[in-house]
């Protein structure tokens, strides 16, 4: 563990971040006096991009097999690779270096993030370098989203551990935008509203 503490340390760490207030994520009331439904649902999903798009999201969601980390979004030291089943190669699982938690390093500041389990998201969810309708598209197709329905994307922002770590991601990273709470109230009305998507 001393060995990917002070890897991770070495490319990790990144300096000059600062934690986001709700109030930088719109709930969906902002957006109810849109009354052109399609309008509405393009609005919401825009606003629900800042989270997506936000490095909390990206970094595990790469459209090759190398998580980024960090703010900078850096390739991932020391290098991984996506292996099997998400979770990295053989001898060089997640969970080597991710445990259940956040910990803090020893020396220094910054952090190790962790969650149980800590993974990649699957390749066809890979949204850098994605449009945000792009990321539209894939996020409500259940081909390309794990077969998750649109309930099931609902409850999967508003209450997924992973999804949650966003908001918690441990010292020396910016949490995404907001809070869970809202993003997942701006997913259902999103859903609501019919779930169409920003053009390009």
């Amino acid at each position: 563990m001393r060995y990917c503490r002070f890897v991770v340390l070495a490319g990790f760490l990144t300096v000059g971040w600062a934690a986001n207030a709700q109030d930088d994520l719109s709930g969906p009331d902002a957006f109810a006096s849109i009354a052109d439904r399609e309008k509405r649902a393009a609005a919401l999903f825009e606003e629900m991009g800042k989270v997506l798009q936000h490095p909390r999201c990206l970094n595990c969601h790469p459209v090759d097999d190398t998580p980024r980390q960090g703010d900078a979004m850096q390739i991932h030291n020391p290098p991984v690779v996506r292996g099997e089943a998400d979770f990295g190669a053989a001898a060089m699982r997640c969970n080597t270096c991710h445990g259940s938690e956040n910990v803090a390093y020893t020396t220094g500041e910054g952090s190790i993030p962790g969650h149980d389990p800590w993974h990649l998201a699957p390749k066809e969810m890979g949204w850098i370098g994605l449009s945000l309708r792009a990321i539209c598209e894939q996020i409500k197709d259940p081909e390309r989203n794990g077969g998750k329905t649109l309930r099931d994307l609902v409850e999967h922002n508003a209450r997924d551990g992973l999804v949650g770590w966003g908001w918690e991601p441990g010292e020396g990273r910016e949490p995404a935008p907001g809070s869970q709470e809202i993003f997942g109230a701006l997913t259902q009305a999103w859903v609501a509203a019919g779930a169409g998507c920003p053009t390009d």
